[in-house]
């Protein structure tokens, strides 16, 4: 997946409305069975590597095995790899890593909406001042509503538990239209957070969209298929 945040809207004409102020995260991702994925990515955004696993542990269906949602658990590890600001005190690899555990709670009300709760635990081996928390909880909410059959309109929402973060951030929220070509996924959105990652999306936003902090994004994604499935095989 590539994907691309450019600055604020609302910085003006000089910087293009924010083309000038671009981030780019490229991801990639690979499902190693019906229930296991694994992916990792480079940001641009503090010069940030990360990796996650997804493990599905529960599937939504209906008859015999009835289940009314889905659960899957998704962890990752993130590392900024920016130069130290200040090089005269002792610095720790380990302080460079952040991790993140979420459950991924979702549901499929019919074939145009879905919707999906997030709760999730952030710790941080470092942070900017001593009287801010190593550990963050947030709850996040997100929905999907199918306008065609290639098409749909979504939102996410992450709402941070009061005392987890520094009081100049703010929770994300973003606003995206998808578009569906076959091979290729095109999304589109809305958002007041630049990161592209769990830490940087869900505990390091600025932007407020009271004040016009609106950054413009893409994504593309492409699906790769290094084996043949069972069903097309001869």
């Amino acid at each position: 997946m590539i994907s691309h945040r450019f600055g604020k809207l609302n910085s003006g004409a000089y910087d293009l409305f924010g083309l000038d102020q671009a981030t780019i995260r490229l991801g990639f991702e690979y499902g190693i069975n019906d229930w296991l994925s694994a992916g990792f990515g480079r940001s641009s955004y503090q010069k940030t590597y990360d990796g996650f696993l997804k493990a599905k542990v529960l599937r939504q269906s209906s008859g015999n095995k009835n289940m009314p949602l889905s659960l899957t658990y998704f962890v990752s590890m993130d590392l900024f790899s920016l130069k130290w600001q200040d090089t005269e005190r002792k610095n720790y690899f380990t302080s460079r890593m952040t991790y993140v555990h979420q459950l991924l709670l979702a549901r499929k009300f019919n074939d145009n909406l879905s919707l999906q709760f997030t709760p999730t635990f952030i710790h941080k081996n470092l942070v900017a001042a001593t009287d801010d928390d190593n550990d963050t909880f947030a709850v996040g909410l997100g929905g999907r509503i199918k306008l065609t059959r290639r098409t749909s309109l979504n939102a996410e929402y992450f709402y941070l538990l009061p005392g987890s973060t520094a009081d100049n951030f703010v929770n994300p929220l973003s606003l995206g239209f998808d578009i569906e070509t076959g091979g290729h996924v095109f999304q589109l959105h809305f958002t007041n957070a630049q990161p592209m990652f769990e830490r940087g999306l869900i505990t390091e936003t600025r932007g407020k969209w009271t004040n016009g902090d609106i950054y413009f994004g893409f994504n593309i994604s492409r699906v790769f298929t290094l084996k043949k499935p069972a069903e097309f095989r001869e």
